[in-house]
């Protein structure tokens, strides 16, 4: 998604980390000025976004339904001719753990194995029956990486500590690094067959909702995959131990996302509702006198 208005210069790039959650935390903070949003508002933005969501995640691994025809499977129901079932079930199942994981931010329901197993089991559902919502019972490799998943015997320990992490920083991490750091720890301990990057993206998303910030859609776009698997891989090798990479990775990406969301609720920096948005237009009218 492009926009006309850059917001580059107000929220600069930043390879500075504390830098960064500071700036989301005050985009977060021009969001909130907006809501709450209506209804209308609320399923317009849903029903624009969520298809892109479920094109690029699938996409990501491989799904080869264009933008237009994941459109036409969830929102119109139909068949595409030349696409397999697997293709189209990828796409109605991601939907439906779209709902699932907003369903659980508005009724504010833990995190934990019970739900993710939930989850999972939404993602393989009609896909493979033994292997949605159940831990893996045999080792695993990752096509065309360095990085060698954990062995199965230590998958119980290793979410065990992985459930321990978040319970134990979930009040203490900038939320985007929380759901950042989710998200690796989750694709690193690869606990599912099949299913781990989809999971690993929604769980990613939950914590972002339950912290009132937008559902942030990582692009299937060959340079951005790239970067996403390149810091991805640095984290899960100890090249980058700190996981800085992709924490900045993830951060600027909320950022966009956060900037998608405030145009449209703008109208592009242009309209301002009545009572709504001052901050966020405080900072539009900065920058317009600084450029004059």
């Amino acid at each position: 998604m492009q926009s006309s208005l850059d917001l580059y210069p107000i929220w600069p790039k930043s390879e500075n980390l504390s830098e960064l959650y500071a700036q989301l935390s005050e985009l977060k903070t021009c969001l909130d000025g907006f809501r709450p949003l209506s209804a209308k508002q609320v399923e317009n933005l849903n029903q624009a976004f969520d298809v892109e969501y479920t094109y690029e995640s699938n996409r990501i691994e491989g799904n080869t339904l264009t933008k237009s025809e994941t459109n036409l499977v969830i929102n119109k129901g139909m068949t595409v001719k030349g696409k397999g079932l697997i293709e189209h079930l990828e796409a109605i199942n991601h939907q439906e753990a779209i709902d699932y994981i907003r369903d659980m931010a508005g009724k504010n329901l833990p995190f934990n194995k019970y739900n993710l197993l939930a989850l999972h089991s939404l993602i393989l559902h009609g896909i493979d029956r033994e292997g949605a919502g159940t831990y893996r019972q045999y080792d695993v490799r990752i096509s065309g990486s360095d990085f060698e998943p954990p062995p199965n015997y230590l998958v119980n320990e290793l979410m065990e500590g992985y459930f321990a992490f978040y319970q134990a920083n979930q009040d203490l991490l900038h939320p985007v690094e929380l759901a950042a750091e989710m998200h690796e720890r989750l694709v690193t301990i690869h606990p599912f067959v099949d299913g781990n990057g989809r999971t690993a993206r929604l769980v990613m998303n939950l914590i972002l909702l339950q912290h009132g910030y937008p559902i942030t859609i990582l692009e299937s776009e060959n340079s951005k995959r790239l970067q996403y698997y390149d810091s991805l891989e640095a984290a899960q090798t100890g090249k980058d131990p700190q996981k800085a990479q992709f924490k900045r990775f993830i951060a600027e990406n909320v950022k966009q996302w956060l900037f998608n969301y405030l145009l449209i609720l703008s109208s592009n920096g242009q309209a301002k509702p009545q009572g709504r948005g001052d901050l966020f237009f405080e900072k539009i009218h900065a920058l317009n006198t600084k450029e004059t």
